[in-house]
Order: C-alpha cells, then structure tokens, then sequence
C-alpha cells in the first residue's frame, strides 16, 4: 500500500496539472458516481491528507481517491490517454489527462462535507497542521506500539514500510504495549516517523538507510531471512494488529528485544523481495 510521502507526491503531481485548469472530460467509472459529469468546473487544487486524495473544484465538490494496495493515479498527455478496464477514473484537461487505476475507494462530497471521509484521522504527518503533541497521546491508546503506528486514526500517513523502519530505528519491540512506553520513547517514535516520511517525500525512491541503490533502502522491511545490517541476526516477519486488519511487519529480534508473539523462530524466506 502506497504511504503517505507517496501519495503527497500524488498530489503535488496532480494539482500542478490541473489547478486552475477547466475539465474537458470527467468519467468517472465507480457505480453510484457514473452519472456524474463535472466537465467545465474548474480545480481549485490537489492535497492529500494521510493516504487520502481530495481533488477540489470550483462548483463546491471535491472527488476524494484512496489508493489502497495497488491503486495509482497516471499522468499522460490528453490526446494520447487510453483508458483500460483498470480505469476507475479520467479526468482531463486540455492538455493532461490522470486515469486513476485500481483505486481502492473513490468518492465525491461537498467540500465542506470532506470530514465525512477523512474527519476519523489522525494528525497528518505531512500536512501543515501536523501535531507530534497529539499523535503521541494518540500512540499510547493502541494494543501494541506496531498496531497503533498503523492505525490512521492516531496519526495519517504511516503504512508497513515506516512502521518497520520506524521502531528498527528506534530500538522498540513493535509488539509493546504503547501504555507502558515512556513519554519520550512515544515522542522520539513519532519524530522518526515525521522525519523519515517528510525526507522521502521529495524522492520517488524510498529509502530510510540513506542509500537509494536497489538492495540498500530498507532496515528490515522486505528483508526477511536476510542478515540484520546492524547486528547480523536474521530479520524477520510476523503479522499484527486485530483480527481482519492484521499487516506485515519487519524487525530484528536481536535488536529489538526478541521474537514476536507466536514466531516460533522458525527460518523464514524473503517476503517482500522487491525491497532492499
């Protein structure tokens, strides 16, 4: 699933395309939404909030995206775009065309109706009021330090990558409850998430070991069965979070205080191989 630097580059991407710029084509191909058409309204702009996408226009709407898992908004040239049976959306201007393919959730709301999505988040990490005070107060809430990072509502814009990245980093067992955690353990946690997200958002490569070289970018994430890069020992992978919203997440029990509950130790292959 993209994160939050992601898709803030997304947005960047989008609005320098299309603020200021009429519609020439609005399709979108998402059920109740087929029959709307919002061709001639112009965008005001293109922000993300979290892993959300809000797409403002000048008649009071806004058409807000969720990439989900594998979900991506294309840029072509106008007369070139083709859309195909992943097109979920098309949107064009004279000269840009964006087709939202595989999207995961697509909408459309009155813009001062925007909370009724995105109201339930948490402080986004690279919105402009970002709030590390109230993200970390949100952190010490969750069943396991992991879990809590992940969900949205305590802060926006974290998936598996930073989550992993994050506690290796930080020397923290993502299985902790995050109530018996120290204040400034939860605030140096949520700092390294800020910083680490706020850095890879000018890039389109992720890396959070400072090499962006195919094979270096990551700790521990993607890197199960392979050697720790700190200590030698073998990373590995375990699920967590509640029943029906588990997720993947990476670390060292060398370096992070152990096996997960349940990791039986077990050798374990490489999940997640397309990651250095």
């Amino acid at each position: 699933m993209p994160e939050g630097d992601t898709v803030w580059r997304t947005a960047q991407r989008l609005h320098q395309v299309f603020a200021g710029q009429p519609l020439t084509r609005s399709d979108l191909r998402w059920d109740q939404l087929a029959t709307l058409d919002f061709t001639g309204d112009t965008t005001t702009e293109v922000v993300s909030r979290g892993k959300h996408l809000l797409h403002r226009l000048d008649s009071g709407w806004t058409i807000h995206s969720h990439l989900r898992m594998d979900g991506q908004w294309r840029i072509e040239d106008a007369t070139a775009a083709r859309p195909n049976p992943n097109t979920r959306a098309w949107l064009s201007t004279v000269r840009w065309a964006a087709l939202g393919q595989r999207l995961g959730m697509l909408d459309v709301v009155r813009t001062g109706d925007e909370a009724e999505l995105v109201g339930h988040l948490g402080p986004d990490l690279l919105g402009p009021g970002w709030d590390p005070a109230l993200a970390a107060t949100n952190l010490a809430r969750g069943d396991t330090i992991g879990a809590a990072l992940l969900d949205q509502s305590n802060l926006a814009g974290v998936g598996t990558l930073y989550a992993s990245e994050t506690l290796f980093l930080e020397h923290v067992n993502p299985w902790l409850l995050p109530g018996e955690l120290p204040a400034d353990v939860l605030g140096s946690i949520v700092d390294r998430a800020h910083r680490l997200l706020d850095h890879n958002r000018q890039y389109p490569v992720q890396s959070t070991t400072g090499s962006r070289r195919r094979g270096e970018t990551a700790w521990v994430h993607g890197r199960s069965g392979l050697p720790c890069r700190r200590c030698g020992g073998l990373v590995r992978v375990a699920m967590i979070g509640p029943p029906l919203r588990q997720r993947t997440m990476f670390y060292c029990p060398g370096c992070q205080g152990g096996l997960a509950p349940g990791d039986d130790g077990r050798r374990q292959r490489r999940l997640g191989a397309g990651r250095g």
